[in-house]
């Protein structure tokens, strides 16, 4: 305690006071209320080493949490099962019991290997489901496609996938190539709302020579309804000894080309009409978009 001179006592005396008080369940606060001491730096300092009594401590939310993982985790529980089993996150647990002993393996290398094959399985199958919901759920909300829509809808697919006419090569007709049987589908609906009928259309495969030719044209024929007979002949890509090829599965059916005849005027709607959806697509805050 200060002295009549205003400076404190011995600081080993006033220390074993301090630490008695401290061992006799005293709060830091009574500990300076007795001994007279105000200064905290030096009452930190007298009772360094001990611990508060626990009546001080505050109760912790985790507390209950923490002690049921450490009870959990010594009767053999792994990381992932206590955090299920006590809605915490895995670092927290971790956390908790990490000074704790591993628990032994329950199961054989090939069991786990199985089991995470398992859940490996289980989660991909999750994953298509929810991409598979994902795309049914848009696909219903397209709802049926009005004329004017079509129409939009085969130009911007026409001006990404078809021929273009160009400066240096005047070639203004229609012509069209893809390997994907929907996007030939919807093409072709396409020249049916410009009321182009099939007998102005020639038909050819482009395939690798090594493919099987005969099978890709009976293919296509199905996706056109047209017979094998209305082909042109095949364009044959020859392989390259440099590349590897990997369109070598059995559904490979190489691509369909669709050429429309007399179709210049055709040709000149369409792209005029491209620039027109162009020009109508609103571009006034595209800087300001992030």
């Amino acid at each position: 305690m200060a002295n009549s001179s205003g400076k404190y006592d011995d600081f080993e005396t006033l220390r074993k006071r301090a630490v008695a008080l401290r061992r006799g369940g005293y709060s830091l606060r009574q500990i300076r209320d007795e001994l007279q001491v105000h200064n905290k730096e030096i009452l930190q300092r007298l009772v360094e080493g001990e611990p508060p009594p626990e009546w001080t401590k505050r109760p912790r939310a985790k507390d209950d949490l923490r002690e049921r993982a450490r009870g959990l985790r010594r009767q053999g529980w792994t990381y992932n099962q206590i955090q299920a089993e006590l809605g915490c996150s895995k670092s927290s647990v971790s956390l908790w019991v990490r000074d704790l002993p591993r628990p032994e393996p329950k199961c054989t290398p090939e069991e786990q290997r199985a089991r995470m094959n398992a859940g490996l399985a289980r989660l991909h199958a999750s994953r298509d489901q929810e991409r598979t919901t994902a795309k049914q759920t848009a696909a219903t909300a397209i709802g049926e496609l009005s004329d004017r829509e079509l129409f939009i809808a085969g130009v911007a697919l026409y001006w990404a996938e078809g021929s273009k006419d160009k400066p240096y090569r005047r070639t203004e007709v229609l012509q069209f190539i893809n390997s994907d049987p929907n996007v030939i589908k919807l093409f072709l609906r396409w020249l049916e709302l410009l009321e182009v009928r099939r007998d102005r259309l020639t038909l050819r495969v482009s395939i690798h020579e090594t493919a099987d030719v005969e099978a890709a044209e009976r293919f296509w024929a199905e996706v056109v309804g047209v017979e094998v007979s209305a082909f042109s002949r095949a364009t044959l890509k020859r392989h390259n000894p440099r590349t590897v090829r990997r369109n070598t599965s059995d559904s490979y059916r190489g691509c369909l080309t669709i050429y429309v005849r007399q179709s210049a005027d055709l040709y000149r709607r369409m792209e005029g009409s491209w620039y027109g959806i162009v020009g109508a697509a609103p571009v006034t805050d595209l800087e300001n978009r992030t």
